[in-house]
This record gives structure tokens, C-alpha cells and sequence, in this order.
């Protein structure tokens, strides 16, 4: 994937267990990316006109799967970044973790954020001219006033503010090391890590959560993502609390599966909660909405962890390629999106064929991109820290055919997954046994 390099996803190594790939945790940060797909191919579908090119057919079906997954998939995503920014720390120091997120989140977050907005400015025109709608930046960027802080950051908002809190977290380790000492700072991160992960742990890891609401405007029913380049107090606060307990959860040895084992008590209390923080919010203060939603959260995020434990529990190769291509589909799906909407937006079809016709083309587009131009190449290595060979065969100029009886030809198989690192080396021949003049050149291999 991107967000941390494959070394990163191995088991902690003071955890007192052997090393291996933490493939629900991969699974997870994957699937809350593609969760966002999902999120944002539903909000043409959500009362009231919300999104950028909406459906002449809305739902408050699909607006209540919207603020169901916007409960807890940032928050997830965020604590697994912190997780395993830990580990990365731990095992290559302080100056490689930064190189490594400044060139797979900061870089992409320039180098794509110009093509991405002209595509999105495209949608926008091409909406206007088939369905009459507006042509102008989203609202919550205007929401801002000029300036270049108002510059929209689409939803590639997310890696700014890893960002942000990457360095934020980074030099406040760097001052408790100073004052406390690198064990003594450790120790209070594992400290803080098995609090966590107790059966009161969910109660301490959503005060964040729950500040971050009230310190937002508005209902206190779901965080408010900076969609510009000007921060917001919220979303900082919300999200660098999941980062943190990300990061305390690794320095504890064996709190990730202490609380994972009771992943149905969370679940079952997610359920509940969802429902009453999302169905009459205003009934309720809102400082009751705020806990009762920052507990639906967690409860959301605790008990997936444990379910893709149980679930994942070695690799499977089709979770493992979308795990991969994850990074990739997530960066450019936006605007594929709008211009899908546009010519579906005013058929009379039911909403899930409109919604299956849409991710079906997007999805389609982006997984055979990342298999064409991504996964086996320098885009690959750069967003996901290595390459990686394609799913899609590709025949090579070395290829030959196989002979008429089935046989493989006489010099051996040739891999074609369209990258040298897979070519299997051609056997070695062997050689031939020459019998040694006397014991000494035998045993010293001199003539």
C-alpha cells in the first residue's frame, strides 16, 4: 500500500512473538480507504443535495450508510497510520520515518492535487452543460474565504493532516526523550498503550473523539474534515487522538490483542450506539451526542480490529492485491466519480443500479491502471515501497510457446508478470567432478 512501507507490517518485535506480516491490519487500512470509494459514490444518492453532481433520486438509506461509515473509518485509518508509525520509528530512527512519509504523503499530496482539481473543474463544467448544475468550488472551500489557505484540498485532505500530526507527534517525542529520557518516555507510552487496551480503554480513547466534536461548529454528531488548506481544530483533534492511540497501542506489548479478543462486546455496543447518535441527534445535549458518538466510533474501530483478526489470519492474495492497490484507487477516484455521476445523474433508474454502474466503471478503471502502469514499476515502488508483480500476464519478447505434447520448451519457463525482479534465474549447470591428484589439493583445493 503507501502509508508505510512493507517492513513496517510485521509484528512487533519486543511483543515476545516471532515476526509476521499483520495482514488484518493491512486488510483494515486498505479496506477503510476503499470504504471511502463506497462513501463518496454513495453521497450523489443523499437528501437535500449535498455532494458536488447529485442524483435527481436521493435516499435516506444511503445518507445513513454515509454517516455510519464516516463514524468510524477515519478514526480507524488514523490509528492503524499511528500504529505503524511506531514500528517504523522504532526500526529506522526518527530522520528515515520523516524521508519516508514526506515521499509517500507529501509528494503525492503535490504532485497529483493539480491533475486531480483539473479533473474535478472538468466534472464540474460537463455537469453544467448536461444537467444544469453549478460550476464553482465546493462549498466547504468558500466556506473559508480567499486566500491561498482556501485552496481546496478535495479529499486528499487526509494525507495534510497526517502530515500535520506526524510532525506534531514526532517533536513532542522528541521533547519527552529530552526531559525523561528515550526508556523512561517508552515505558509512559506503554503505560498509556495498556490503558488502552483495558476493558475501560474505549472510555480514555474516545475523549478525543469526543473534544473534537464540541470544538467544532455545528451538530456534534461527525467530525468536520479540513477540505482546504486551512486546519480545522476538530478534525486535529479528533484524528491526532486516534494517531496517538495508534502509537501507544505498538509501544505496549500484546495490548493490540488484548483488545482484540473482545471484539463482540464492541461491535454489539456499536450497533446500538449508531443508531441513537445518528437517527435524532437533536433530541439529545449536545454533550451527550458528542460521547455517545465518540463511543460509537471506537466501538466501531475496536471491534473491527478484532473481527479481522479472527477473519485475516494469513495472507489471502485477492485481500492482499487490494490491500495494495488501495493507495492508488484512493487517490484518484474523485473526480473518475463526478464524471460517471454526470450522465447518470438524471436516468430513471433505481439507486443501486445507478450505484453498482458507477463503481463498476471506476473500480474497473483504477484496478487495471494500477496493474498496467503502477504495481510493476517506479509508481508502484514509490507509493508502495516496492514493486510488485502484476496480476495481469504479460507476454514478453523471450516468451515461446509451449511444444505440441504440453512440455515446457527445452531452455525452461519464462515468468512473464512484466517486471525482471520475477524472472526465475536459469538453472545452474552442473559441473563436472574431477577427482583430486592427492589428499592435499583435495582437501585445500590448491594445484
Amino acid at each position: 500500500m503507501t502509508y508505510d512501507s512493507p517492513p513496517t507490517l510485521r509484528a512487533p518485535a519486543h511483543s515476545g512473538t516471532p515476526s509476521r506480516r499483520l495482514h488484518h491490519l493491512d486488510a483494515l487500512r486498505g479496506g477503510a480507504l476503499l470504504l471511502g470509494v463506497l462513501l463518496h459514490a454513495l453521497m450523489p444518492f443523499a437528501p437535500g443535495g449535498l455532494w458536488l453532481v447529485p442524483d435527481s433520486r436521493s435516499s435516506w438509506t444511503a445518507l445513513g450508510a454515509v454517516a455510519v461509515i464516516h463514524l468510524f473509518r477515519m478514526t480507524l485509518f488514523m490509528m492503524l497510520a499511528g500504529f505503524f508509525g511506531h514500528m517504523v520509528l522504532q526500526r529506522r530512527g526518527v530522520g528515515a520515518y520523516l524521508r519516508d512519509r514526506m515521499l509517500r504523503i507529501g509528494l503525492p499530496l503535490v504532485a497529483f492535487w493539480p491533475v486531480l482539481f483539473a479533473l474535478m473543474i472538468g466534472a464540474l463544467v460537463l455537469n453544467a452543460v448536461v444537467n444544469g448544475g453549478p460550476v464553482g468550488p465546493p462549498e466547504q472551500a468558500s466556506a473559508t474565504g480567499g486566500g491561498p489557505l482556501a485552496l481546496p484540498t478535495m479529499h486528499l485532505w487526509f494525507l495534510l493532516l497526517l502530515l500535520e500530526i506526524v510532525l506534531v507527534v514526532v517533536t513532542l517525542r522528541a521533547v519527552l526523550v529530552r526531559m525523561l529520557g528515550r526508556e523512561r518516555a517508552e515505558r509512559l507510552a506503554g503505560r498509556i498503550g495498556e490503558a488502552l487496551a483495558a476493558p475501560y480503554g474505549l472510555v480514555l480513547v474516545a475523549i478525543p473523539y469526543v473534544l473534537g466534536l464540541l470544538a467544532q461548529d455545528g451538530t456534534p454528531m461527525s467530525i468536520t474534515e479540513p477540505y482546504t488548506l486551512m486546519p480545522v481544530a476538530g478534525a486535529s483533534i479528533a484524528y491526532g487522538g486516534a494517531f496517538l492511540a495508534g502509537w501507544f497501542l505498538r509501544a505496549a506489548p500484546g495490548a493490540l490483542e488484548a483488545l482484540e479478543r473482545r471484539w463482540i462486546p464492541y461491535l454489539v455496543l456499536a450497533v446500538m450506539l449508531s443508531p441513537v447518535v445518528l437517527l435524532d441527534p437533536g433530541s439529545l445535549p449536545p454533550l451527550v451526542t458528542a460521547v455517545l458518538t465518540g463511543l460509537a466510533g471506537w466501538a466501531w474501530v475496536y471491534g473491527l480490529l478484532g473481527l479481522a483478526a479472527r477473519v485475516i489470519r494469513r495472507e489471502i492474495p485477492a485481500v492482499r492485491y487490494l490491500s495494495d492497490s488501495s493507495y492508488w484507487i484512493y487517490l484518484l477516484h474523485f473526480p473518475l466519480l463526478l464524471l460517471v455521476e454526470v450522465p447518470l445523474a438524471q436516468l430513471a433508474l433505481p439507486i443501486p443500479v445507478k450505484l453498482a454502474i458507477t463503481l463498476a466503471v471506476v473500480m474497473t478503471m483504477l484496478l487495471l491502471s494500477y496493474d498496467l502502469l503502477v504495481r510493476s514499476t517506479w509508481l508502484g515502488a514509490w507509493l508502495n515501497g516496492r514493486r510488485r508483480p502484476r496480476a495481469l500476464r504479460r507476454r514478453g519478447p523471450t516468451d515461446r510457446p509451449p511444444t505440441t505434447d504440453g512440455s515446457a520448451p527445452e531452455d525452461g519457463p519464462v515468468a512473464t508478470t512484466g517486471s525482471q525482479l520475477f524472472t526465475p534465474p536459469a538453472a545452474a549447470k552442473p559441473r563436472p567432478r574431477v577427482r583430486p591428484r592427492n589428499r592435499y589439493s583435495a582437501t585445500t583445493g590448491s594445484e
